[in-house]
């Protein structure tokens, strides 16, 4: 077999359960082999064949949804990859974004860090039905009328080169890169672009301070990073020295913002003297939260990474 159908193979059977995958695969080359040798036996060269029986097989996830008996349909077949690519990628990065987001809010602005959690949450969530109402809505109505969305058709060229299954996405990488990116846009930015607070004073949410030393090297810790999703991508799946990599940048990151967080030296001075709640003891409550947050994450992208590189390895 060739690598275009090797490739064709490989994709075809990402999606479907994994206690069939040999079978299957067997099964397909079989069937493709058979259908090549049809053709060439009426004087068809080999390359050509293989190209035309691939693409008379069509998309192998379509393929896949046969072989795993799956219905591929929100209202109708038409556009239920694309609905369900899109879905994903926003379901996974912008509902985090915004509970973030809305929990600083309430804890910094409407000065209730108890409930910064539960707003974070909250707010995730409705921004999560939100996305699957609207984006499936939309796609229903281009469904229901026919609409075209001028999508290239598929084609074996767009099988991806590697023959074995992708872990790291084009897309999920962009998103990752993006985000660090936009946390270090923050970081430097917070200092020049200032708060403009009700009396009209403007002052930098992190310590000036922090300038000396600190916040530099966060900044190098999170364009390192920029570096290991890059890496990552690269490399197509999470890798043992990947994961540890990985587990050095959260710890980098990590530690020095917990001990910023426990000595009260994270926060501008003048912000905590701006707020009441802050000023009477609410950095602490501050604190835990906040460092609750970041020990959770940094664990939890450890041990994700960790899972998968596991998963790639067997």
């Amino acid at each position: 077999m060739s690598s275009l159908t090797d490739r064709y193979v490989a994709a075809t059977m990402r999606t479907v359960p994994a206690q069939r995958r040999l079978e299957l695969a067997e099964e397909l080359r079989g069937s493709i082999a058979d259908m090549i040798d049809d053709r060439t036996s009426g004087g068809q060269d080999h390359a050509s064949a293989e190209r035309e029986v691939l693409t008379e097989l069509g998309h192998p996830e379509k393929l896949a949804a046969r072989y795993s008996d799956r219905t591929l349909q929100l209202i109708g077949p038409r556009y239920y990859l694309t609905w369900w690519r899109l879905l994903r990628l926003l379901l996974t990065y912008i509902p985090a974004i915004v509970g973030v987001l809305a929990g600083l809010a309430k804890a910094l602005i409407d000065g209730e860090p108890g409930a910064a959690i539960g707003a974070a949450i909250v707010a995730a969530m409705q921004t999560a039905v939100q996305i699957a109402f609207w984006v499936t809505l939309v796609f229903a109505v281009l469904e229901r009328t026919r609409t075209p969305l001028g999508l290239p058709e598929w084609t074996v060229d767009q099988l991806p080169e590697e023959s074995r299954e992708r872990q790291i996405s084009h897309s999920d990488s962009i998103a990752s890169v993006v985000f660090l990116l936009v946390t270090v846009g923050f970081l430097i930015g917070q200092h020049f672009q200032r708060w403009t607070t009700d009396d009209g004073s403007r002052m930098a949410v992190l310590d000036p301070a922090l300038w000396g030393f600190w916040l530099p090297a966060l900044i190098v810790v999170l364009l390192a990073t920029v570096g290991l999703e890059i890496a990552k991508y690269r490399a197509g799946r999470w890798t043992w020295p990947l994961v540890v990599v990985n587990a050095v940048l959260n710890a980098a990151f990590a530690a020095p913002v917990l001990w910023l967080l426990a000595t009260d030296r994270l926060l501008n001075p003048e912000l905590v003297e701006r707020f009441a709640w802050l000023r009477d003891g609410g950095t602490v409550e501050f604190a835990r939260v906040a460092g609750a947050v970041v020990v959770l994450v940094a664990i939890w992208d450890v041990v994700d990474s960790a899972i998968k590189a596991a998963r790639a390895a067997r």
